[in-house]
């Protein structure tokens, strides 16, 4: 899961009230979908930081919270609203993420991008992947905490 660290960080995550933020403002049908269809509470998520100096993988979260309604998305105003988005047929939804471990070292798209061989098929090394949240091959998960030097 992607987020500006100028926007929301790892680090801000570790600083909320019970280490728990709603993962709010996404606007893409795809990963509204994978929010309703395939995240489960318990499931585990990297915090990925991008458009900055280093992007890549600074931690792990938890999903907290089955997909709801992503109340942003009816607040006039707020940068996430969507006036084509009515109560009654509300478009986007969101999941609630807990804050799990920071990683001492980080794993750069630079290191992602030297592993290709071993991370074939991970989406965010494709050319042209524009998505904020993709899933992730179990055997990709270990490689990525294997270069982090943490445990899946």
């Amino acid at each position: 899961m992607k987020s500006e660290p100028d926007t929301f960080s790892i680090d801000d995550l570790a600083a909320r009230p019970n280490r728990t933020e709603p993962w709010d403002g996404v606007r893409n049908y795809q990963v509204r979908n994978m929010f309703r269809d395939q995240m489960k509470v318990g499931d585990t998520a990297f915090f990925y930081h991008s458009n900055c100096e280093v992007p890549g993988i600074y931690g792990v979260m938890t999903i907290a919270s089955p997909a709801y309604v992503d109340p942003t998305q009816f607040e006039a105003g707020h940068h996430h609203y969507d006036p084509g988005s009515k109560p009654d047929q509300p478009r986007w939804l969101l999941v609630d993420v807990k804050y799990r471990r920071k990683w001492k070292r980080p794993v750069s798209l630079a290191t992602l991008k030297d592993n290709a061989d071993t991370l074939a098929g991970l989406q965010v090394i494709a050319k042209g992947n524009r998505l904020s949240v993709m899933p992730v091959r179990p055997e990709h998960w270990a490689a990525i905490c294997a270069l982090a030097g943490e445990k899946p």
